[in-house]
């Protein structure tokens, strides 16, 4: 199978699943819906085109820097500014890096990649004040969803690399399809409704999908360089 692979990552992220009115909150994970619109934008499909070749797209996630969740009371008014609109809070994941696979038909995902490089419509991670640096692509891959996930470098930040330091390598979260997942190896899963039948804003209707977590190594051990007895040792034979 192919599998096209992107680096999520930036200042701030947003991928609400289940925000409704004034509470806008964020998964701690990019959804699978919020991936497959970035995708239909940068192919240059409006809200009202047809999705259904981009919803056959399996969808996976690893999380390389979990990053952390901050809460912005907003508040804004009308264009004339004459009324105050109804005041919300809005939830981001802030310093995170996210790891993203979308496995499928070769030469869709190579239509994909493309339209990555050069975007139709402007690009963001779950909510339009939160643009992604570029590039976002990492390219394709010839090999099945979660091994390429579970094979593909480490993409933290290099301050949160020097963070870990574990004499053991650091473990990411995988969130992945269940249907991508070989029978044998399947193990409990949960429902999401995450799975975007339209993106229509005069009718949004979200199916469910079943999402299995595991754990998974990647990068090396960051065991801690400072050594206090290195100095002593070689001042021993001198003496």
């Amino acid at each position: 199978m192919t599998v096209l692979l992107l680096r999520l990552a930036g200042p701030m992220q947003a991928w609400g699943v289940r925000s409704r009115f004034t509470e806008r909150r964020t998964e701690l994970a990019p959804s699978k819906s919020g991936v497959i619109g970035m995708l239909a934008a940068a192919a240059g499909r409006r809200r009202t085109d047809p999705i259904e070749d981009l919803l056959s797209l399996r969808f996976g996630v690893r999380k390389d820097q979990p990053g952390t969740v901050i809460r912005d009371f907003h508040t804004a008014r009308t264009l004339d500014g004459k009324a105050p609109m109804p005041l919300s809070s809005r939830y981001y994941l802030a310093d995170a890096v996210f790891l993203a696979g979308i496995e499928g038909d070769c030469e869709l995902l190579s239509g994909l990649d493309e339209a990555l490089r050069h975007p139709v419509f402007p690009l963001y991670l779950g909510r339009r004040s939160c643009p992604p640096p570029h590039p976002l692509s990492l390219g394709l891959r010839e090999a099945d969803l979660l091994d390429a996930l579970r094979s593909e470098p480490w993409q933290a930040s290099e301050w949160f690399r020097r963070r870990q330091r574990s004499e053991q390598p650091f473990m990411a979260e995988v969130l992945v399809d269940q249907e991508s997942v070989a029978v044998e190896e399947r193990g409990d899963s949960y429902g999401v409704r995450d799975v975007p039948v339209s993106y229509d804003p005069r009718r949004r209707d979200y199916g469910f999908r079943n999402v299995e977590r595991r754990m998974v190594p990647v990068g090396p051990a960051q065991g801690d360089p400072h050594d206090p007895m290195a100095a002593l040792k070689e001042a021993i034979p001198c003496s």
